[in-house]
């Protein structure tokens, strides 16, 4: 057995933990660069808190997903403003922005020198200006990963710039932030994070720390998910799905993931659909054809085995089997109101250029059974 486990550099988790920004702040710079969504009003705690520590700041809005162009104008930006310090605040979206534009800002050359599938790939030689990552959704776990997805729209894909430098230097999650969050967003996040929990148990890569963090994380998903999107200010359901993203994001990025993530990524690119609602479509249908591929061609895999105690986990019951754990995915998506692919805009045409992408996707080597072509188009059939 040989693992390796990297994370933040510190990890802050509570109730009112935004308290503690200001003053943490001051630890790495004193001209921050802020990353948030489109609306600035919900970074107001933070700026507060900068301000009150001395902490200048210039922010840098994202709207929507992030792409490449967006985070090379966010690098250009922080170099002319002299920012020694970026904070992302918001969804996986600004979290993810505001990573990339850290190690941008200190790596000459081209984005594409970095990018997977369709750059370069080369290794980032120089450490970034130092991260701070506050998450304000429950779902990605970006805030401990090591990682960026980026959109881009020439290729109509998504990819990652990739590095354990990227690892934030300090994250801080207070589920105080997700309260009044639309329940669609909690859903679509929600299941986002119950997929990067899901997806390392059963990983090729999974190891006994991201296993513990699966356990948890599953269990507190199943019992606070529909109980955070039913009454959003439910404070003991909002602290478990801060918790569950969490622990996916120390599991996936210590780990690997698999199909789900596999077609999220061209699946993003091709369509205007959020991330997390793309995954929660996809999770019941590469479950059950996972399910259904091992057991025809590896009936003695231990991946079954942990579909199974999956299934006992989502449903509190050990004399649960997979089919069981299938229909509570069903039963949660549909419950959730997520709805199919094909409202999102796919069609048909497209599911051979989708499997074609899919099958080189650095999140389908982490599969535990490797799908044929017939496989995978099954996967995009049931979640259309």
């Amino acid at each position: 057995m040989r693992f390796e486990f990297a994370t933040a550099g510190r990890i802050i988790f509570g109730n009112k933990t935004i308290n503690e920004a200001g003053k943490s702040a001051t630890e790495f710079g004193t001209r921050a660069l802020v990353v948030t969504g489109a609306s600035t009003d919900r970074c107001e705690p933070l700026l507060v808190q900068l301000k009150g520590h001395g902490v200048d700041h210039r922010i840098f809005s994202v709207r929507g997903e992030p792409t490449i162009s967006l985070v090379e104008q966010g690098s250009l930006f922080a170099k002319q403003e002299k920012c020694d310090l970026v904070i992302g605040f918001g969804g996986g979206s600004a979290l993810d922005a505001g990573k990339a534009i850290a190690i941008l800002t200190t790596n000459s050359g081209d984005v594409y020198d970095y990018l997977e599938v369709i750059g370069k790939n080369k290794s980032f030689l120089e450490p970034p200006i130092p991260y701070i990552a506050i998450p304000t959704t429950a779902g990605t776990g970006t805030e401990v990963t090591r990682n960026a997805v980026l959109g881009s729209k020439e290729h109509k894909v998504k990819v990652s710039l990739r590095s354990p430098m990227m690892l934030p230097a300090l994250a801080i999650i207070d589920p105080q932030l997700t309260y009044n969050l639309p329940s669609q967003i909690t859903a679509f996040s929600g299941m986002d994070a119950l997929s990067q929990l899901i997806e390392p148990f059963v990983s090729c890569q999974a190891n006994p720390l991201t296993d513990a963090f699966c356990r948890e994380g599953i269990w507190k998903a199943s019992r606070s998910l529909e109980k955070a999107c039913m009454s959003g200010n439910d404070i003991a359901a909002r602290e478990d799905m801060s918790l569950a993203s969490l622990l996916s994001g120390l599991a996936l990025a210590n780990s690997k993931l698999g199909a789900v993530h596999g077609f999220a990524g061209p699946i993003g690119g091709m369509l205007d659909a959020p991330h997390g609602a793309i995954c929660a479509s996809l999770l019941a249908p590469v479950f059950s054809v996972n399910v259904r591929a091992l057991t025809k061609r590896q009936p003695e895999s231990k991946y079954l085995r942990r579909y199974k105690e999956i299934s006992q986990i989502l449903i509190g019951d050990h004399n649960s089997g997979t089919d069981d754990g299938i229909e509570w995915v069903k039963g949660a998506t549909k419950n959730l109101g997520i709805p199919p692919l094909r409202n999102w805009g796919l069609k048909k045409e497209a599911f051979e250029t989708l499997i074609e992408k899919a099958a080189v996707a650095s999140s389908m080597a982490g599969n535990p059974i490797k799908l044929t072509n017939d496989e995978l188009k099954q996967i995009l059939t049931m979640a259309y």
